[in-house]
């Protein structure tokens, strides 16, 4: 039987093999839960809950400022309308507290993370069969549509073309689109960036230097074909017309960028993983969120599409980036 806790918008609950899954506002970045429904989730007190909130403060396993959020209900009490301010906690609090509390349904649910754990560290990746399982024809759909991308002599690992589904899990995305071009680019995250070309060739200069030590690249990895040919991509990625930068969204400058360094190889030798390094590089400069998407193996699997692609797809290939990233 499973266990339900209901507030607006917002299930919560537990299988019996001890997975917790959630419901949520589809707006929502992450899901929020306050005392009463942790302690109900377990099968507690609420005492108790809070007794293992402290300790996990105290201990800094995990901070307030990440964890906690406060909202304000509106409650009617009699004829009155009474605001109150209640503390929510995310889904790291969760989990966490999943690991201290002593009960039954606890114990569920540590063995069945410790389970899912191990699979993903000895496996590479781990499936909800529940949902593969009620999305079968749509999930191997999608797994064959990204595969019929790529030419027939490029042969992707399963497992990878598996992370890059997974990201679209969430609404079972079809690259159908992709062939009808369809897809659409998207992208919300609106700043000023202030990142200069030469910033990324020293990066990537570091990046050369240090493999190369390794003995895991030769002296013509990320050499530049012509000075100033990475330069010149971080331009065209963030000019601007008239006031108005050419591509709106930090999204969109991402996706250009990973595909200008790939697609116009200014390397004599490892585009596709400088390309990578870059796309990578200015994620985390931007503090792009979206980038939290983009694993290894999705990474893997983005980088060889755009190399293996028409000059003609451009546009459905930068649109395939912002979707990753939205």
């Amino acid at each position: 039987m499973k266990k339900q806790i209901t507030d607006n918008n917002i299930v919560i609950y537990q299988a019996p093999n001890g997975a917790i899954e959630f419901h949520a506002d589809n707006n929502s970045e992450t899901l929020l839960a306050n005392l009463n429904q942790i302690a109900d989730l377990f099968g507690v007190q609420k005492a108790a809950i809070s007794k293992h909130i402290k300790n996990i403060f105290d201990s800094d396993e995990l901070s307030s400022k990440a964890t906690v959020s406060k909202m304000e209900t509106v409650q009617t009490e009699g004829n009155r309308s009474i605001a109150r301010t209640i503390t929510m906690y995310n889904l790291d609090m969760i989990i966490a507290v999943g690991y201290r509390v002593n009960s039954k349904t606890a114990t569920q649910f540590r063995i069945w993370a410790t389970q899912t754990l191990k699979k993903h560290i000895t496996k590479g990746y781990t499936i909800n069969r529940e949902h593969v399982g009620k999305n079968y024809e749509a999930f191997m759909k999608s797994v064959s549509d990204i595969q019929a991308l790529l030419p027939a002599h490029v042969v992707l690992d399963p497992k990878a073309i598996l992370e890059l589904v997974r990201e679209f899990s969430s609404t079972w995305l079809s690259l159908d689109a992709y062939d009808k071009e369809s897809l659409t680019i998207v992208g919300t995250t609106k700043k000023e960036i202030h990142l200069s070309g030469s910033e990324l060739t020293d990066a990537i200069e570091n990046l050369r230097q240090e493999l190369f030590k390794k003995g895991e690249v030769t002296a013509l990895f990320a050499e530049e074909r012509e000075k100033g040919s990475v330069a010149g991509i971080v331009g065209n990625v963030l000019q601007s017309f008239g006031g108005e930068s050419v591509y709106a969204s930090v999204e969109e400058k991402a996706a250009h960028l990973l595909y200008f360094m790939v697609k116009n190889h200014p390397f004599v030798d490892g585009n596709k993983r400088a390309g990578a390094f870059a796309f990578i590089w200015f994620l985390r400069k931007t503090r792009l969120k979206g980038g939290r998407h983009i694993n290894p193996n999705a990474l893997t699997v983005l980088t060889l599409l755009i190399a293996e692609s028409h000059p003609e797809k451009k546009e459905q290939m930068v649109a395939l980036v912002t979707q990753m990233l939205k």
